[in-house]
């Protein structure tokens, strides 16, 4: 069966205050925010439906990114968009500006009844800002958490824990090099959904390391990564490369976000082991 989207009540949103649609980081906020407002509504509607997950998974996609596309066309006309859910625009090549956004990361999460490891990724990248250009505002938003952190005002850094290092990892697969770096290492490991989710426990000091390897694009770790960075952690390839934003190739297919003071140990135990394959 396929389940009528036309039937669903469509939430309606509050209008932002001038002073936020005039600021790039906090524009960036409201519409991770807003989104997950939608997105929680939506979910809380097919669950006492007993809609089939698989349907709650499209609902979930269309919903965000129809709301994202169309505000951002209102609020910033001029910018390209780069989505997950969209056709890759050309444009977006040459523009000055591009949103690259994740309307929901971790659809698999958000259509099972309860979980909140799911996201929405919302980040700016400027031509502008270096060689390459780079990301200039972001914000990633944890609806079932009722979170959202962004760019400015940056999150607060936060100590290290005195316990074991704990390494987040994909709940369905494990990549290789992740094992070996968290055995070389000594770390625990934990299973979360999407990246976003698994970036903001490195964040907020719940996990220590995100280590990712073999399939990913730009939209998914866009705005995790200048939050994480605004949050003055480690973020690279995992090779210790910089990450490049708006690439012709949207594929990004691997990811290091952790505390600074392990970032030089893990780079060299990843070294170690690509060596060895």
């Amino acid at each position: 069966m396929t389940f009528d989207f036309g039937s669903l009540h469509r939430e309606g949103h509050s209008e932002p205050a001038p002073e936020i649609v005039a600021d790039d980081h906090r524009l960036a906020e409201y519409l991770a925010t807003e989104t997950g407002r939608h997105l929680i509504a939506l979910r809380n509607q097919l669950e006492a439906r007993d809609v089939d997950p698989w349907d709650v998974k499209d609902a979930g996609d269309a919903v965000a990114h129809e709301f994202l596309v169309e505000s951002l066309r209102r609020w910033r006309p001029h910018d390209a968009v780069l989505s997950e859910e969209g056709s890759d625009n050309p444009a977006r090549l040459s523009a000055p500006r591009v949103w690259i956004i994740d309307p929901l990361d971790g659809t698999s999460e958000f259509s099972e009844p309860g979980r909140s490891d799911w996201a929405v990724h919302v980040a700016l990248w400027s031509r502008h800002a270096g060689p390459q250009g780079d990301l200039t505002a972001a914000a990633v938003a944890l609806p079932a958490l009722a979170t959202t952190y962004c760019t400015h005002p940056a999150p607060a850094a936060v100590p290290p824990a005195q316990r074991t290092p704990i390494m987040v990892v994909s709940r369905t697969r494990t990549p290789a090099i992740t094992a070996a770096v968290a055995r070389a290492l000594g770390f625990d490991g934990a299973r979360l959904g999407s990246a976003g989710a698994k970036t903001m426990a490195v964040v907020a000091g719940v996990a220590d390391v995100y280590l990712h390897d073999g399939g990913q694009h730009q939209w998914d770790s866009a705005a995790p990564v200048a939050v994480a960075r605004a949050a003055g952690l480690h973020a690279s390839r995992i090779d210790g490369s910089p990450l490049v934003y708006n690439d012709r190739e949207t594929w990004l297919p691997d990811l290091l976000v952790c505390r600074t003071e392990l970032a030089e140990p893990i780079l060299e135990a990843v070294q170690n082991f690509t060596s060895l394959r």
